[in-house]
């Protein structure tokens, strides 16, 4: 029996992250090193950790300083360049292209027993990210209402 999400109150900084990407469009997402990182149509990534505490830093930058050989980090900024362009999103290397478009309307941090789940709320679609604190595993899927 799965019990259901209970709301969480976001910190001080998790509220300063969350005003700057409300209005902005995911355009796709990679997971690394304990963290979902969130490609925003206004040239930051979002990076939302396994314990729901978040960052928010230029593309460029985050990419930079990720601990990964520079081929990866070729592959990455080249994904972002497609999926800013919105071109064929099917040479994607290291990223996922968003599975629906979602702008970011809410943005909503709950909890479910050693589970935490970002919800971002878009006009038309969601997208959640649920994590496992006792399994450092993240997914990403579409969530849609009436």
């Amino acid at each position: 029996m799965t019990s259901e999400w209970s709301p969480l109150e976001t910190s001080r900084h998790q509220d300063h992250v969350i005003a700057h990407v409300l209005g902005a469009t995911v355009l796709g997402y990679f997971e690394f090193d304990s963290a979902a990182h969130i490609l925003l149509d206004i040239g930051f990534i979002w990076t939302i950790y396994v314990d729901g505490e978040m960052g928010l830093l230029t593309q460029s930058l985050l990419i930079n300083e990720l601990e990964m050989d520079s081929d990866a980090k070729a592959e990455l900024h080249a994904d972002a360049q497609l999926l800013h362009d919105g071109d064929d999103v099917e040479g994607l290397a290291r990223m996922v292209a968003a599975p629906v478009e979602c702008l970011i309307k809410e943005v909503g941090f709950d909890a479910q027993a050693e589970r935490r789940r970002i919800l971002i709320v878009g006009e038309e679609a969601s997208l959640a990210v649920e994590m496992s604190l006792s399994t450092g595993e993240i997914h990403i899927e579409p969530v849609f209402t009436e």
